[in-house]
C-alpha cells in the first residue's frame, strides 16, 4: 500500500492518492482516466472518483500499480475485496485483462484468454495471492506466452504452481528463462494450437512475438495505440534491438486481420478490421520517415 507520509502534493483532497514513489508507468491513467493523471514523471490523483463504477475502476488501478503507489486516505476493505474479485477483468468475448502488473515488467499489461482446451497467460502478472485464487476458479492456466524478455516477471512462480507450459522466441531467453518448455525459432509463424499462432516480430528486441487468437493480438511492446496520433505506433525511444527490423516485422502483420490489439504498454485499441488495417499502414508510413527512423541518433 502507498505511505501516506510520501502523498504527491498534487495529488487533489479526497480518498485516493498516489504517493512519489510512482514510475509514471501509465498503467492507473488507462485503468481509471476520470481519477488519475499525467503531471509530467508521474501520476496524481486529480479527480476523485464520484460514483462506484469510478470508486471499482479507482480500486482496480490501486491493485494492478506494480509499486504500490496509489492508496487510500481512509482504507475500504469491502472496496478492495470488491476489486480483488474483479479480476481478470472483462475486455471482450473471452479476453481478460489480469491487473497486478510487476514492477519487474514495468507494470507491463498481463492477459488471460480462457479457452475450453486450456487458458493462457499472456506475459506475466505479479504472483499475487487474490489473482491465483481467481485464476484457479477460472480454470487455471495450460500455457503462459511471453511476448518478450522485459515482460517475463513472475512466470517461473506461475509455471510452478499452474504446471503451464511457456512459450517464447529462442532469441530473447536468457538467464531466469532458460528452462522454458517450448522455444520459437525464426520468422515464420508457428501454430501451438488451430487458435492460437505465434508470430515473430523482432525490432523492439531480437526475440519479440504477438500472439494472435481470433480477433485479438497481443502484442508485447511491439505495437501499440498512441491518441495522439490516432493511429497505432511502435516505441522509437525504447527499441532495443533494430528499428528498420521492426519496421518489416510490422509489415507482416498486414496478413493479419484482427480487431484488438493488446500491448503490454501503451494503450489498447480496438476498431474494425478495414479500420485497424488502415491504421496500420499509418504506423508504417509513420516509421519509414527519414526523422523518425533517425530519431536520437539511431539510423540504420
Amino acid at each position: 500500500m502507498a505511505d501516506i507520509k510520501r502523498k504527491h502534493a498534487r495529488n487533489v483532497p479526497g480518498g485516493f492518492f498516489v504517493d512519489t514513489t510512482c514510475i509514471d508507468c501509465d498503467t492507473c491513467r488507462w485503468v481509471a482516466p476520470e481519477t488519475f493523471n499525467d503531471i509530467g514523471d508521474q501520476s496524481v490523483v486529480y479527480h476523485q472518483p464520484q460514483d462506484d463504477a469510478a470508486r471499482l475502476r479507482a480500486a482496480q488501478a490501486l491493485l494492478a500499480c506494480p509499486t504500490a503507489s496509489i492508496g487510500q486516505e481512509k482504507p475500504d476493505g469491502a472496496l478492495i475485496r470488491n476489486a480483488q474479485a474483479s479480476f481478470p477483468a472483462p475486455i471482450a468475448d473471452n479476453v481478460y485483462f489480469c491487473g497486478y502488473t510487476s514492477q519487474n515488467s514495468y507494470g507491463a499489461a498481463p492477459y488471460l484468454i480462457v479457452r475450453p482446451d486450456g487458458n493462457v497467460l499472456v506475459d506475466s502478472p505479479r504472483f499475487a495471492a487474490p489473482l491465483v485464487k481467481r485464476l484457479e476458479e477460472m480454470g487455471g492456466v495450460k500455457w503462459m506466452f511471453l511476448t518478450h524478455q522485459d515482460d517475463v516477471a513472475d512466470h517461473a512462480k506461475f509455471a510452478a504452481h499452474f504446471g503451464c507450459k511457456r512459450i517464447m522466441h529462442v532469441d530473447d531467453i536468457h538467464g531466469g528463462t532458460s528452462d522454458v518448455e517450448m522455444q520459437i525459432e525464426g520468422t515464420e509463424p508457428v501454430a501451438i494450437a488451430p487458435d492460437l499462432t505465434v508470430i515473430p516480430t523482432p525490432g523492439h528486441t531480437q526475440g519479440s512475438a504477438c500472439l494472435i487468437h481470433g480477433k485479438f493480438l497481443f502484442t508485447g511492446d511491439h505495437l501499440a495505440f498512441s491518441p495522439s496520433r490516432g493511429h497505432l505506433y511502435a516505441f522509437r525511444g525504447a527499441m532495443w534491438y533494430r528499428w528498420s527490423v521492426q519496421i518489416e516485422s510490422m509489415k507482416r502483420l498486414r496478413d493479419y486481420e484482427f480487431e484488438w490489439v493488446l500491448p503490454g504498454h501503451g494503450r489498447r485499441h480496438h476498431a474494425a478490421t478495414a479500420a485497424m488495417r488502415e491504421s496500420l499502414d499509418k504506423c508504417i508510413a509513420w516509421m519509414e520517415q527519414p526523422e523518425v527512423v533517425n530519431a536520437r541518433g539511431w539510423a540504420e
